[in-house]
């Protein structure tokens, strides 16, 4: 083999471009790859640095100093209870939409009800405004005419309806490749809508699924907006909101004791990511994101 390569000009170009696509390829996803990980460890080694070393040019601490993260605790007095209000409303908003999304996907492939294309044509044209932005003064209204205003739990329902459009379309495009042979033959076996979603609709869409909640997880969790602008006292804030106060100045603080913030406030996600994340590519794969 190695012999007819070397003798056919037409078999060593098509190695050199084979080689050199493929070293093209990985130094693209190098790059990538470095441009998130470098920062995140350059935040990760500032929050263990002291304050010496943190006014230094060096990325590896002289001397590690774990004293920030209970600098934090302390100075931020409300910060357990901030953590537990991104924990609540995540969970909520992450548990809801999903059970919603799930519906509506399975509804809108194999139920076909009245009005399905221009329901799915209505979820798509959502997409393509700034909602989070230009609805927040009516929801902000809405908000206050249901006293809703300053409460956690009153984060939960709009930052449903603001990630509800982009579930309902993953979960229908993964719902499309179930077959609905399948779904026929549980209906004649004598299985209801119910007992056919949860038999044999899910299992076949537990890529998906998978998608849409770390989807709805990662939106909710670093959601700012909404939640600065619909609350106000720092006890019913969530982790993002604390963050920007921390560097907009709330007391003596210094870079290391930011960072030790910011790790507090990612660091459940990529914990989270890191155990979800061969299911989410796999779901990407089966065509979670096809509309």
């Amino acid at each position: 083999m190695s012999a007819t390569t070397h003798e056919n000009p037409y078999l060593k170009k098509k190695l050199a471009r084979q080689r050199r696509n493929a070293v093209i390829q990985h130094g693209v996803i190098i790059f990538f790859l470095l441009s998130i990980l470098l920062p995140l460890s350059w935040v990760l080694l500032l929050s263990v640095k002291s304050l010496p070393d943190s006014m230094r040019g060096s990325l590896w601490p002289r001397r590690f100093d774990f004293s920030h993260y209970g600098y934090v605790f302390d100075k931020i007095e409300t910060l357990p209870t901030n953590l537990f209000n991104s924990i609540y409303v995540t969970g909520a908003t992450v548990l809801i939409t999903t059970f919603c999304a799930v519906l509506a996907g399975y509804a809108l492939v194999h139920l076909k009800p009245r009005g399905g294309a221009f329901i799915v044509a209505m979820f798509l044209s959502s997409l393509y405004f700034p909602t989070r932005v230009v609805s927040v003064i009516s929801i902000y209204e809405i908000q206050d005419y249901f006293e809703l205003i300053n409460s956690t739990s009153g984060l939960i329902l709009p930052y449903i309806t603001l990630n509800l459009a982009i579930s309902v379309l993953i979960m229908r495009s993964i719902f499309q490749l179930v077959p609905h042979e399948l779904i026929d033959a549980a209906r004649i076996d004598g299985a209801g809508p119910w007992r056919t979603l949860w038999v044999v609709g899910l299992p076949l869409a537990k890529n998906g699924l998978v998608v849409v909640i770390i989807v709805n997880f990662v939106t909710a969790w670093g959601e700012y907006l909404l939640a600065a602008t619909l609350t106000n006292d720092q006890a019913v804030r969530t982790m993002p909101v604390v963050l920007a106060a921390a560097q907009g100045g709330m007391g003596q603080w210094a870079w290391p004791r930011i960072a030790a913030v910011y790790v507090l406030v990612v660091l459940p996600g990529i914990i989270a990511f890191t155990f979800a994340q061969r299911l989410f590519f796999k779901g990407l794969m089966d065509g979670a994101l096809k509309t």
